[in-house]
């Protein structure tokens, strides 16, 4: 690994860049392990623990250090969206000063683990293993623009299993007045915050864990924004709202991924081809 070393103004901006995220942290004792946690991410480490964060950074004081840097991440009590709102402030200008933004990208991110504990760990679908396992997951929403990405949204998914557990839900320090929503449901929260906030608009880009839901495409599409979404390779087509309907009552195509309602729709000969997307515009 080439590791460049950090230049004066380097070292400016991320003084800045700190300085703004820890304008957004509640409390001055937490600017310590932020600026631990922040450059510790920087460092050419094989592993990016807090264990081999605090050893490289305090060598004489690890254990000290480690035991901050594991109170900051877990159990400190300041705003994951706050701090995400201030990194999307300093980094989304930089990135508009190269490119417009081209797309948001809607995704799942699998984190393999071990035990039950961890909050959302349940065995499902894990894309770092591809296969179900032990792992929690994350849907993410990023705005891109062909020169870089930047992830403006992180909202772990809770499965029904941690949801029904009242009990377990409270060890784990899980909110009460959390309930269970699908991942489709959560990225389209995600896309309404991030449209509410002003964020410059893209084409909204997923696989098809969400091209295939209907509710998620039509709220994308009432936001005003134009998606390109998989689907399943067995999907069927619809026309146009403007083109000729079959008649009052017929029967809505088996797999069906049409936006509008079910009246509209009709199979299209070719549909289902692999790799097919669903246009946000029809």
């Amino acid at each position: 690994m080439t590791v460049r070393e950090f230049t004066q103004q380097d070292e400016q901006e991320f003084e800045e860049y700190l300085d703004a995220l820890g304008e957004v942290m509640n409390h001055e004792r937490r600017l310590l392990p932020l600026t631990s946690y922040c450059t510790g991410l920087l460092l050419p480490l094989d592993s990016k623990t807090m264990e081999a964060m605090a050893a490289t950074l305090a060598p004489q004081r690890t254990l000290a250090l480690h035991h901050r840097l594991q109170n900051f991440i877990t159990d400190a009590p300041w705003s994951d969206a706050a701090v995400l709102a201030a990194v999307r402030a300093q980094v989304l200008p930089a990135m508009l000063k190269h490119a417009p933004v081209r797309s948001w990208i809607i995704d799942d991110t699998g984190l393999p683990k071990k035990g039950r504990h961890s909050v959302g760990t349940a065995r499902q679908y894990c894309g770092q293993l591809g296969k179900v396992d032990n792992c929690q997951v994350l849907v993410t929403l990023s705005v891109a623009n062909g020169m870089a990405a930047l992830p403006i949204d992180v909202r772990l998914y809770l499965p029904q299993a941690w949801t029904q557990d009242a009990q377990r839900c409270q060890q784990a320090g899980v909110p009460l007045d959390i309930t269970f929503a699908t991942k489709p449901t959560r990225a389209l929260e995600q896309i309404r915050a991030a449209h509410a906030a002003g964020v410059p608009a893209g084409v909204v880009l997923g696989d098809e864990a969400f091209g295939a839901n209907g509710p998620f495409r039509r709220g994308v599409r009432a936001l005003g924004l134009d998606y390109a979404l998989g689907v399943p390779a067995a999907s069927r087509s619809c026309p146009p709202p403007t083109a000729a309907r079959p008649a009052a009552g017929a029967a809505r195509p088996a797999h069906c991924q049409c936006a509008n309602s079910p009246a509209c729709c009709r199979a299209q000969p070719g549909a289902g081809s692999p790799g097919a997307t669903a246009p946000g515009r029809r």
